[in-house]
């Protein structure tokens, strides 16, 4: 499909039925689904207890009966240590049940946006990666997470949209941010290791990104394929620390820098994962804004939230050093 043909449907492709969001109780997946009732398009939200998505006659008879417009898959293994040990189990999540969804997707004639992830590629280079630079995962995770992204390219050539994201926060889900404000409180200083670099990017910015997409992909505007879903800039996890301070009145030189040698992790974390975002001036899409001045907008619900809420700060790609002195 070329960027000039249109989806079949009404109105030349509007919005023909509600979007599905697969991964229903997670952070990004809460804000994708506000910001859809936010613009006035029906939804329908599978949570994991509803829809398990490497079931393929559930898969089926759940797309069939709700008949989507647009499925957004947020459902996926993001253990990223837990998956060197446990591949297939991860490949089961992050590629087969992909394979399953875009299958019905094409069988039901709904477009698909599925999130991906910047451990797709080697996290070596020294310039932000192109869409379609060559791939080379290093972790088992990296491995499960490119074997959906082909699935998808392959069984939705004209309606499969791949989304890479990396180093999300959130108010709905724990996140390296919402450590770094239990922590601020916790300790007089923190070890954070500066030696990796990539981009914060919130949530939020990201889901009204993808609602951007789906319409963009429903009226023939957006070509297929693979987008680069992340904030504007780079930062390593020492400057995202210091800014977090900064921003809420703290004194960022509590947060000192260390290395990715100061522990070791089952997985190893890309040095380097700054991502281009190149295509999305083909789709007419405006990329999204700095990493700072999304941090700054955001942090104040993300706080309120967390004070509110006893919630496990998991982030897979830890950069506190807890055995630093």
């Amino acid at each position: 499909m070329t960027a000039h043909h249109r989806l079949p449907g009404p109105a030349g492709g509007a919005d023909r039925g509600p979007w599905l969001v697969t991964g229903a109780g997670g952070m990004l997946a809460r804000d994708v689904l506000a910001e859809l009732t936010r613009a006035g398009i029906g939804t329908v939200a599978a949570r994991r207890s509803a829809l398990d998505v490497t079931d393929p006659v559930a898969v089926r008879a759940f797309i069939t009966s709700r008949r989507p417009s647009v499925v957004v898959n947020c459902a996926a293994w993001t253990a990223v240590d837990d998956a060197e040990d446990r591949e297939a189990d991860a490949l089961a999540v992050n590629g087969t049940a992909v394979r399953l969804l875009a299958r019905a997707c094409r069988d039901a004639g709904a477009v698909l946006l599925h999130l991906s992830t910047d451990y797709v590629f080697a996290g070596d280079a020294t310039r932000p990666y192109r869409e379609d630079d060559p791939t080379g995962p290093r972790t088992a995770y990296g491995r499960t997470k490119l074997v959906g992204e082909r699935a998808v390219l392959d069984t939705l050539p004209d309606t499969g949209y791949v989304v890479r994201t990396a180093w999300l926060y959130g108010a709905g889900g724990g996140s390296f941010v919402r450590t770094l404000l239990r922590l601020e409180r916790e300790r007089d200083t923190l070890d954070v290791v500066d030696d990796q670099r990539g981009q914060p990017t919130w949530t939020v910015d990201l889901a009204h990104t993808l609602v951007a997409l789906g319409r963009a992909a429903l009226s023939g505007a957006a070509p297929p394929g693979v987008y680069h879903g992340t904030s504007a800039g780079e930062a390593t996890w020492h400057a995202l620390g210091r800014e977090v301070f900064r921003l809420i009145g703290a004194d960022p030189a509590r947060v000192r820098p260390t290395t990715s040698d100061a522990y070791a992790r089952p997985a190893p974390r890309p040095a380097y994962s700054v991502l281009g975002h190149d295509r999305w001036h083909t789709a007419g899409i405006a990329p999204m804004r700095d990493w700072r001045s999304a941090l700054a907008a955001a942090l104040p619900g993300i706080a309120h939230r967390a004070t509110g809420e006893a919630h496990t700060d998991r982030e897979e790609s830890p950069s506190v050093c807890d055995r630093c002195p």
